[in-house]
């Protein structure tokens, strides 16, 4: 069995409005994925995260996104890689003021929906983005899809002196690359909790998923995202949870 690592997006509130269940989901995770105030956040919810995070002992890691609290960074954005590199310095570090004031530190990064969307599939953006964490602290690992093919990535992150931690998905569905089916196409998002649950232990198995077209699709992953937004899918977390720590004991 693989040691996958549980992480969730998390910290995505904005001043009165409230999203998500973050202290319900946090005791089940191993990283927090804390939105920067670009995508969403604010600087009072940034900092009550990082306390609920070392609270549990749970890694924080910056989750930067493009500039779009009106799109919650889905949006994808003409940016430079410059630009990229600039946006994701200005927010690592407004997460890292919060950190060191709460006795901690950021531990890795893992960019937010259209950038990390638009990173995958652009390596300009991509090198942008390592550029980045390599310039504020090299020891930060970027997490990034994994892929039925990992190699070119891999090869740009050692490149770069990076370290990376390729990610799953338990709730989603894959085409035969490897890449998420779109959300607008019909079943592309897991809703049974028997189907999220089964795909996280087989990907923490090591086991091949079956792809959109029926092909068999092996994932090197280091860490399986999950989703704490709704009472159902806290429930599911804590499944997989459970379920992951009987297969340690096994």
């Amino acid at each position: 069995m693989n040691s996958l690592l549980l992480n969730c997006d998390i910290g995505e509130s904005f001043g009165a409005w409230t999203m998500g269940l973050d202290a319900e989901v946090m005791p089940f995770i191993d990283c927090a994925n804390i939105a920067c105030g670009f995508h969403a956040s604010d600087p009072s919810t940034m900092r009550k995260t990082v306390a609920l995070a070392i609270k549990h002992g749970v890694r924080i890691g910056a989750h930067p996104a493009y500039p779009d609290l009106v799109g919650f960074g889905r949006r994808s954005m003409d940016c430079s890689a410059q630009e990229v590199e600039d946006l994701l310095l200005y927010q690592i570090g407004a997460l890292e003021a919060f950190c060191r004031a709460e006795g901690s530190r950021v531990s890795y990064v893992k960019p937010h929906g259209a950038l990390y969307q638009d990173m995958m599939r652009k390596p300009a953006i991509l090198r942008a983005v390592m550029r980045a964490v390599a310039r504020y602290d090299a020891s930060l690992p970027v997490m990034l899809m994994s892929t039925r093919d990992n190699s070119q990535a891999q090869a740009m992150g050692d490149e770069c002196g990076i370290t990376l931690w390729f990610e799953a998905f338990a709730d989603r569905a894959y085409d035969a690359a490897g890449f998420l089916v779109s959300r607008s196409v019909p079943d592309a998002v897991h809703h049974d909790s028997e189907i999220i649950v089964n795909q996280a232990i087989t990907l923490a198995k090591g086991e091949a998923l079956i792809a959109s077209d029926g092909s068999a699709l092996p994932l090197r992953a280091h860490t399986l995202c999950v989703h704490g937004d709704n009472a159902s899918s806290v429930a599911a977390v804590k499944r997989i949870r459970e379920a992951f720590n009987a297969l340690a004991r096994t």
